[in-house]
């Protein structure tokens, strides 16, 4: 299990954008097709952009049409975590990073094969690094 970052709301603010800090903190969401990264095509990872704990590699990545980034699956199960948020009147399963535990966005059951899921997750939460920086745990994550 991965240490936790745990910071007080202060530390959060100092080490956060203003969109960071909504979005991550305060469970807040981007406009839909405004996030910087929704069409990023290049190879790499995105790393939650909090504590960057490695999420969502580029070659799971796809256009879901929705206005932010899309993915059909995390690096593994323990980097994310996921509950039920019944905000806005709707029950819908919300994506948390798990070692800062900051709101990244949504993950719905219509999303390609091969796990049918759709990780709706706001630009704003997200880092991107590339290929080469996570070249060696990738393979691992792979095997």
């Amino acid at each position: 299990m991965k240490e936790k970052t745990v910071k007080s709301d202060d530390q959060w603010k100092r080490a956060l954008t203003a969109e960071e800090y909504r979005i991550l903190r305060k469970k807040e969401t981007e406009t839909a097709f405004t996030g910087e990264l929704l069409n990023n095509k290049r190879n790499g990872t995105y790393v939650c952009a909090g504590c960057g704990n490695p999420l969502f590699y580029s070659d799971t990545k796809f256009d879901s049409g929705s206005g932010w980034p899309s993915f059909y699956k995390p690096v593994s199960e323990e980097s994310v975590d996921r509950k039920v948020d019944r905000h806005m009147f709707v029950e819908r399963t919300e994506v948390l990073c798990e070692k800062c535990g900051g709101h990244l966005g949504h993950v719905f059951d219509d999303g390609p094969e091969p796990t049918g899921l759709r990780y709706c997750i706001n630009s704003g939460a997200l880092h991107f690094e590339d290929d080469k920086e996570h070249a060696e745990e990738r393979e691992v994550t792979k095997r």
